[in-house]
């Protein structure tokens, strides 16, 4: 009998034959040579095939192969485990952003499709929550007309009386529709479309019976100057907001200023945004979750060293200029930080649509709940130009040369509020004087 070695040496020959012909080498023989029982084996020598050791090494070569081709198995193995989970959780989000109570228009979009969500939003808050801060806009609303009644007294027109009734008849009306949706969801019995449907139409009348409200409300308004009132977001929805009725035109230079009053957490979202076609983040301020606030100029950020979340009225500025893309933030007069190279020589675009209290992810649409401004807002202003430090301590200080935006003017002309949202006389700069 042969030695192992040679018996070992003899078996990958013979493998190595086999391959060959299997893959159509032709006529290339392989030649054993006879090895002495005392002889080294890796001395010994094939005509025409080099060296044993070549042999050796060729043998290595294949093990090695195959060891990494056995290691790519590996990896496309777990690269399709973890495709296969994530078509899992996209499917899974998809079935969740077909309930109902999802709010309309989808991601936040930026270019064609708006497909995109760029402000990372948060999921949808579920239906029942959003039938809850349904529930609590009317009780808002209810307390409106309430506060009308001691006016009504006074003013005994039947015409005043009438109309209240009508409003009470429909608040009562509102109420036991949300009731009975509530009713629906805890029993399971709810179709996608027709809450959709539904949903649409309880908004529609809550926007309808908030304007009626506002107007019954004018005839103990009727002294207070044009620029003399604040909004108020009471809840985080993705349907109360108001809308500036006018865009911004081309600017190279800007200064926004406002009241602000909110103790909102996580953030008390978005008190302004400015949305052009193609790009829904051109002028956007938003204090989101955890982030501290910030100011977004084309999609490129600056974080603002603003304190202003403790419930208390704070007068906010922002000025910025294209060249070099300077910014400065003044807090209740004072500049409070600055910084460069924010969207460098980008114009602000004009016609856009500009929204107070809600975060646009499409031109004039796709709010998110979670990202929507919660407090009161006024004497929302914007400038073309930037403004002077003494201009800026004038607002912050209510004075009577305070000048007014000559791009944007504070008064209730410019402004349409939606969704629940409400307007009550401002008076902060009373407390102040």
């Amino acid at each position: 009998s042969l030695p192992p070695p040679l018996l070992l040496l003899l078996l990958l020959l013979s493998l190595l034959s086999l391959r060959g012909r299997g893959q159509g080498f032709g006529q290339t023989r392989f030649i054993c040579t006879s090895v002495p029982l005392d002889g080294d084996m890796c001395a010994a020598t094939a005509p025409g095939s080099g060296s044993a050791e070549e042999l050796k090494s060729t043998v290595l070569q294949l093990r090695e192969t195959v060891l990494q081709q056995k290691e790519t198995i590996m990896n496309q193995k777990e690269t399709i485990r973890e495709l296969t989970a994530k078509l899992g959780r996209c499917e899974s989000q998809s079935v969740l952003e077909a309930l109902p109570g999802e709010s309309k228009g989808g991601g936040a979009g930026r270019k064609g499709g708006f497909s995109k969500n760029t402000m990372g939003d948060l999921s949808r808050a579920p239906a029942a929550e959003t039938l809850s801060q349904l529930g609590q806009t009317l009780q808002s609303l209810k307390t409106r007309l309430e506060n009308l009644e001691q006016f009504s007294r006074m003013n005994s027109s039947s015409q005043t009386n009438n109309l209240k009734d009508i409003l009470q008849n429909k608040i009562d009306d509102l109420e036991k529709q949300v009731l009975s949706r509530v009713n629906s969801l805890e029993e399971g019995k709810f179709n996608p479309k027709n809450e959709s449907e539904e949903r649409g139409k309880i908004e529609s009348t809550l926007t309808s019976l908030h304007q009626r409200i506002t107007d019954l409300e004018k005839g103990q308004k009727d002294n207070r100057p044009p620029d003399r009132f604040q909004l108020t977001f009471p809840l985080r929805t993705n349907y109360m907001y108001a809308k500036v009725k006018k865009s911004l035109p081309e600017m190279y230079a800007f200064s926004v200023c406002m009241w602000i009053k909110s103790n909102a957490s996580p953030g008390m979202g978005t008190p302004f945004s400015y949305a052009v076609p193609g790009q829904a983040n051109e002028l956007v301020l938003i204090e989101w979750g955890n982030n501290p606030m910030e100011i977004l100029i084309n999609d490129k950020v600056a974080k603002l060293p603003f304190v202003i979340n403790d419930g208390k009225w704070h007068h906010i500025c922002v000025t910025w200029t294209t060249r070099d893309g300077v910014w400065e933030a003044y807090q209740d007069g004072t500049q409070t930080g600055s910084g460069e190279n924010l969207a460098p020589y980008h114009p602000i675009k004009p016609q856009g649509v500009l929204v107070l209290g809600q975060e646009q992810d499409t031109l004039g649409g796709g709010f998110d709940a979670t990202q929507a401004f919660v407090g009161e807002l006024a004497h929302f202003n914007v400038w073309d130009r930037k403004l002077s430090p003494g201009e800026v301590y004038s607002l912050a200080t209510c004075s009577t040369r305070a000048l007014a935006g000559n791009v944007i003017a504070w008064a209730e002309a410019n402004i349409d509020i939606y969704g629940g949202a409400t307007k009550w006389t401002f008076e902060a700069c009373r407390q102040l004087n």
